[in-house]
């Protein structure tokens, strides 16, 4: 049965933060009729000139550098993944008693599309790009949105009752969900991230543990059975509870057995999916990735032949452990996406030995003593960039690990790198920390890093 839209028009509507999923939905908000406010914290130089003549069009009320009256009298406040919801002014607007929510909420209350939800620390990515690629397989009406870059509601906006939203959910979006419920929500795993921002890992865990609150019967939980966190938060769920595991088939829904990936169906009755040697992924956290999707896909009612073709067919996505150039005998390997500890020894472990590590950036209040254990008879060398690099440096050198070079700019790294290596070698960047101190995003600098690489080919 649809879900009954939510009414905008003529309700006030703050937006706040004009990255991706503010700028859509300011935009949709306008053209729904919303009377709309906006609030960031660029310049007016900042921001591009033909969204500010959209928002003229519209009357919009845009606040750009300064925070509204706090006596101001809104409908909805709508934040942006990036906004904090504990900020200050934001908080007292929210006491008086005004909602608060974020973009997906926004974009699930403006749709009566069926919802896929994936959410965990690391791998999201490549499992909703999977998902996705999946569900197109299958000939369904599919949008890959979410944090993998395409905002919810620029596609939620137009789609029907029979669309399906694969939404790759991040720990920010989630947190201020409050009716969001999928049809089909997958968890990971977690691992310690952003506790600049969450604080605590109980904080960070009970955030991503909301994509599972309001689901019901005949929705669908799909949990790493060997990540007990997860399985933990996964028990508030009153959804049907699905284990997937790449260690284990007892006791589990979706598994490898005798190299091949299984999945047990509603009545117990184990089914092939693909075998494993067939799967073009390269690492055991890639086969995870993989049963999760088959898992996801299947209990969304998804043909096996299906899901075994697109699978299949399957690269990856750049900047996860991508390939990107053998240089004289020297592999390079792009995991931009590595951005924090869990990721970067995630690839470590895949590529196995003889690697020189480019690393470095925003730590988000990570330590790395954990990745600095990794590096034992995997990493040759350690080649570090970004704010918090030394941070990188003391926790490997505690381990003593002393092959380490600093630098300041990404052709800086690559010279040094190429420079040592030999042949066999790998030359890895997976910076275990975010690209804000130097880059837009991770795509930005994944892109620079494999733009010096493929500039020593020439």
């Amino acid at each position: 049965m649809d879900r009954e839209k939510f009414d905008v028009k003529g309700k006030k509507i703050l937006v706040v933060g004009l990255g991706r999923s503010g700028i859509a939905a300011s935009q949709v908000l306008c053209n729904e009729g919303a009377n709309v406010w906006v609030q960031d914290q660029k310049s007016k130089e900042e921001i591009d000139s033909q969204l500010l003549a959209f928002f003229e069009g519209f009357n919009v009320e845009v606040l750009l550098g300064e925070i509204p009256d706090e006596e101001e009298d809104f409908d909805l406040i709508v934040l942006s993944p990036g906004v904090d919801p504990q900020t200050s002014w934001i908080s007292k607007i929210r006491n008086r008693g005004c909602e608060v929510i974020g973009e997906l909420e926004l974009a699930y209350r403006l749709t009566n599309a069926r919802f896929v939800a994936i959410t965990g620390t690391n791998g999201k990515t490549t499992t909703t790009t999977l998902v996705g690629e999946i569900f197109k397989e299958a000939g369904l009406p599919t949008h890959v949105v979410g944090n993998i870059g395409v905002a919810v509601i620029a596609e939620a906006i137009n789609a029907g009752s029979e669309d399906w939203m694969v939404t790759e959910a991040s720990s920010f979006q989630l947190e201020t969900t409050f009716n969001f419920r999928p049809q089909v929500a997958t968890l990971l795993n977690l691992t310690p991230d952003h506790m600049d921002r969450h604080k605590t890992m109980e904080a960070y865990g009970n955030a991503k543990g909301k994509i599972f609150a309001n689901q019901g019967e005949g929705d669908y939980s799909i949990v790493n059975a060997e990540d007990r966190a997860c399985v933990s938060l996964a028990k508030q769920s009153k959804g049907r509870l699905i284990l997937f595991s790449r260690k284990r088939s007892r006791g589990v829904d979706c598994f490898v057995e005798d190299d091949i990936v299984k999945i047990r169906d509603l009545s117990g009755e184990k089914r092939d999916v693909i075998p494993v040697k067939d799967i073009n992924l390269v690492g055991s956290h890639n086969l995870e990735n993989v049963l999760a999707a088959v898992a996801t896909c299947f209990f969304a009612g998804i043909k096996i032949k299906d899901i075994e073709k697109a699978i299949r067919e399957f690269r990856g996505v750049p900047h996860r452990l991508e390939p990107v150039a053998n240089i004289d005998g020297v592999f390079y390997y792009n995991d931009s996406k590595g951005t924090n500890t869990d990721a970067t020894i995630t690839a470590i472990r895949a590529l196995k030995n003889d690697i020189i590590l480019i690393a470095g950036g925003d730590a988000k209040g990570q330590e790395f003593e954990s990745l600095a254990a990794e590096f034992k008879d995997r990493v040759k060398a350690l080649v570090l960039l970004g704010r918090d690099r030394e941070l990188i440096a003391m926790a490997a050198r505690k381990q003593g690990f002393e092959n380490i070079y600093e630098e300041k700019t990404m052709q800086r790294c690559v010279e040094r790198a190429a420079a040592m290596a030999h042949r066999g070698d790998k030359v890895l960047l997976s910076p275990a920390c975010a690209s804000w101190d130097m880059y837009e995003n991770f795509q930005q600098r994944g892109d620079d890093f494999k733009s010096w690489v493929l500039a020593m080919e020439k």
